[in-house]
């Protein structure tokens, strides 16, 4: 596929939303229209070389899905289906969700697991965020000292979410449109 990917998993369609945003903003020249994971082929993840992938934090770190309460799948499902896949050739760029205040001692924890995940099968992960204009007092998915993808938390800092999606987008385009040449 010659576009950037975008895949998400969503509890309350708070990541979805995130999503579609992205994609207006890369424009449908650049970017494929957002895809839920519980509605995704392996196949099609797999036919993209830049990918956009986003999820919610859930419980205690977790990996959203039916065994953390999902109604729906969501990544655990997903990530069962593509099990041992070869993501090597495959940029990606991930993002995630969090809340700060309710949660500062795990803070947007499940994106770690994604991270590990894609980095593990063999696809190369770009777009490291700074941690600054955040409050919290952990968060695994920190590594190096910057998150491994964006994080939003609209619940606590919604002025802030349109600069970071745009400043992280800026970011990490020139590296997924690379793949896509």
């Amino acid at each position: 596929m010659n576009k950037i990917g975008i895949f998400y998993g969503t509890e309350q369609g708070m990541t979805e939303m995130m999503a579609q945003v992205m994609y207006r903003v890369l424009g449908d020249d650049i970017a494929s229209e957002p895809i839920n994971v519980n509605r995704a082929s392996v196949a099609k993840l797999l036919s993209y070389k830049a990918l956009i992938l986003g999820m919610p934090s859930y419980g205690v770190g977790e990996i959203p899905g039916r065994t953390t309460g999902s109604e729906e799948g969501n990544w655990e499902e997903f990530l069962f289906r593509l099990d041992e896949a070869d993501l090597s050739g495959k940029r990606i760029a991930l993002f995630g969700l969090g809340n700060q205040q309710k949660y500062y001692d795990r803070f947007a924890g499940s994106l770690i697991h994604l991270y590990h995940y894609v980095a593990g099968y063999g696809a190369e992960v770009v777009g490291a965020w700074s941690t600054a204009g955040y409050h919290f007092t952990h968060s695994n998915s920190v590594v190096d000292g910057k998150f491994v993808g964006l994080v939003l938390d609209h619940h606590n800092q919604p002025e802030m979410t349109k600069s970071r999606i745009l400043d992280w987008l800026d970011q990490i385009k020139p590296a997924l449109l690379e793949k896509l040449n």
